[in-house]
C-alpha cells in the first residue's frame, strides 16, 4: 500500500481507504459478520483511513468501526460526518441553532474514542458557507479536544470553492471519477495550493464502473441504486454519479475495450483517480472481502499514462454533457 500526506497534517494516509457507507444503509443488507470481516480485511491490506457518518445506519457503521479501533494497536484514522441529522429542518438558521456538539458527542460513543481525527461537516447548504459562526462552531469543538480537525462533504464545487475560505478546513470530500471530472479543470489544483486534502468518494460510480452491472441487474428495495435514480431520496450525484443508466453502460463497454490484461475495470477506475496527485484517498466501498483485495491492489499496479487520452475520450463522447453542467 502507498501513502499520501493529508493536508499539512502529519497524517500519511493509504491511498486508497474504505468508504463505510455500505455497513449501514442504502446498498441492501451487510450482514453483521460480512461488515467486521470487510473492515478487518481492508485493515490487513494496509488500509488506514476509514470514512462514514453519524447517519449511516444510525451509527451502524461507526460502532463497526469502534470494534476495529479497540483490536489494533496500529494507527488508523477514522473520519465521520455531522450534519445530515437534522434534515428536513431549518437549516437557514444554521448549525449554531442545532446541537451539532451533540452530535459530535454521540459518535464519540459509537466509536469509542476520546477525539475523533477527523469530522466532515455533511453536505450543508450553500448558504451555511456565508455564516462564519458553522466554523467558529467547529473550531470551539476543537479547542475542546473531542475532534482533531475538521473538513467538509460537499455536492457542488461551488460549495467546495467556499469552505476553502475557511482556514481551518482541512480536507474536502465530493465526486470524482472517470464520469466525473469536472474538478480537474480547477478544483484539484486549488485544493493543492491551499492545502486541503481531497477525499474521492463515489470512485466507482455506484457500481457501474466496476463492470458487472447490466440493463437487466435488479437491486434490493433498500439499495439506492433502486429507488433513488432519480434524486428523490438525496442528490441523485451519490447515485450512479448522476449519469444516464443507459449511457453509463455505453460508456463501460468502451472502458472494457482498453483494459490492461492485469486490471479489472474497478481497478482501471480506480488507478484513473490516483493518476491525479492532488486527490489524497479514494475511499471505495466494499461488501465482502474479496472486493476490498481488488481494490487495495490498485495501490501496487502500475500507472495508466498510456490510456488517460482515451478514457477522456469515452467520457466525452458518452457521458460529458450530461454531467459538465451540473454540481458546479
Amino acid at each position: 500500500m502507498n501513502f499520501r500526506y493529508f493536508s499539512d497534517l502529519n497524517w500519511k494516509v493509504s491511498e486508497i481507504g474504505l468508504g463505510c457507507w455500505q455497513i449501514g444503509w442504502c446498498w441492501g443488507d451487510v450482514l453483521d459478520n460480512d461488515a467486521r470481516e470487510l473492515i478487518k480485511t481492508s485493515l490487513d491490506q494496509g488500509v488506514n483511513f476509514f470514512d462514514t457518518s453519524d447517519t449511516y445506519g444510525d451509527g451502524r457503521s461507526e460502532k463497526f468501526l469502534s470494534e476495529i479501533i479497540k483490536s489494533t494497536k496500529e494507527k488508523i484514522y477514522v473520519t465521520t460526518k455531522l450534519g445530515r441529522r437534522i434534515r428536513g429542518t431549518n437549516y437557514e438558521r444554521g448549525y449554531k441553532h442545532f446541537p451539532m456538539e451533540e452530535f459530535v458527542d454521540r459518535s464519540l460513543k459509537n466509536l469509542g474514542v476520546e477525539q475523533i481525527d477527523l469530522v466532515q461537516l455533511h453536505c450543508p447548504p450553500l448558504e451555511q458557507y456565508s455564516k462564519p459562526e458553522t466554523f467558529e462552531l467547529m473550531d470551539e469543538i476543537v479547542k475542546k479536544g473531542k475532534i482533531s480537525n475538521y473538513g467538509v462533504s460537499v455536492y457542488n464545487l461551488s460549495e467546495a470553492y467556499e469552505a476553502m475560505k475557511y482556514k481551518n478546513v482541512k480536507s474536502i470530500q465530493l465526486v470524482f471519477n472517470i464520469f466525473r471530472q469536472k474538478p480537474i479543470e480547477k478544483f484539484l489544483n486549488l485544493a493543492k495550493k491551499n492545502n486541503i486534502a481531497v477525499i474521492a468518494r463515489g470512485p466507482l460510480a455506484s457500481g457501474l464502473l466496476g463492470g458487472e452491472i447490466d440493463k437487466t441487474t435488479k437491486f434490493p428495495e433498500n439499495d439506492h441504486r433502486n429507488y433513488n435514480r432519480d434524486g428523490s431520496a438525496f442528490d441523485v450525484g451519490d447515485t450512479f454519479s448522476g449519469v444516464n443508466f443507459e449511457k453509463g453502460l455505453m460508456a463501460v463497454k468502451e472502458l472494457k475495450k482498453i483494459l490492461p490484461k492485469n486490471f479489472t475495470l474497478s481497478q482501471l477506475a480506480l488507478r484513473w483517480i490516483l493518476m491525479h496527485q492532488e486527490v489524497t484517498v479514494v475511499i471505495p466501498g466494499a461488501i465482502n472481502s474479496y472486493q476490498v483485495k481488488q481494490n487495495t491492489d490498485v495501490s501496487e499496479k502500475e500507472t495508466i499514462s498510456d490510456l488517460m487520452p482515451e478514457i477522456k475520450t469515452i467520457f466525452e463522447k458518452y457521458i460529458k454533457d450530461d454531467v459538465d453542467h451540473r454540481w458546479l
